[in-house]
């Protein structure tokens, strides 16, 4: 359906444009917006490198560790039908906590991981458990405490002070999480249309 949609923008966007008589303008647009996308990648590659290069030391150091554990009572919690020893809770953990380090890129190998676990303890296969829409949720909303990718993009169009957007981040992150793990508890246990009827 989304590819749908941007062929749609596509097409009616070069049809305008030839109508108006100014279809180079769509060739330009193109071409710097590549050039431009091309540009802003080589610049968050030595962010990415320093911050996935941090995250490794502090894996080795054990702070990823530290985090881990400080999670574990609230992540038995959330996920009551997942064993604590059980490898998905630790890819659970590691996947909250880079997303937390704002570390996305590193996030992402912990998610599929953590899916695929979850999988495994998934009883109907074609549908997915409570503990992955939970898992869900929190990945999608999970709080940020340093937005080390946002800081990037900023610092690449040269913002005088690219950090100031830690404040809001934590703030929204903080909110949506809240929000994100409130309502799937409500959908689980509270909503007419769950699972417990």
């Amino acid at each position: 359906m989304l590819n749908i949609i941007w062929l749609l923008l596509l097409a009616s966007g070069i049809i305008i444009a030839a109508l108006n008589g100014n279809i180079e303008v769509v060739t330009e647009a193109a071409l710097g917006a590549a050039k431009g996308a091309v540009e802003v990648c080589f610049d968050l590659v030595g962010i990415m490198a320093l911050w996935l290069g941090i995250m490794k030391i502090a894996e080795h150091a054990g702070v990823v560790g530290g985090i881990a554990k400080l999670m574990e009572p609230i992540m038995v919690r959330l996920f009551p039908s997942v064993p604590s020893d059980h490898p998905a809770m630790g890819a659970i953990i590691l996947n909250i906590s880079a997303n937390m380090l704002g570390l996305g890129n590193a996030a992402t190998p912990f998610g599929m991981k953590a899916m695929q676990e979850l999988q495994r303890l998934n009883h109907k296969p074609d549908e997915a458990s409570e503990a992955m829409c939970t898992f869900l949720a929190l990945n999608t909303s999970c709080i940020t405490l340093i937005p080390a990718t946002i800081i990037g993009v900023r610092l690449s169009f040269d913002s005088s002070n690219p950090t100031e957007i830690v404040g809001p981040c934590i703030f929204a992150t903080g909110v949506a999480m809240i929000i994100a793990v409130s309502l799937d508890y409500w959908f689980r246990k509270r909503s007419p249309w769950g699972r417990h009827r």
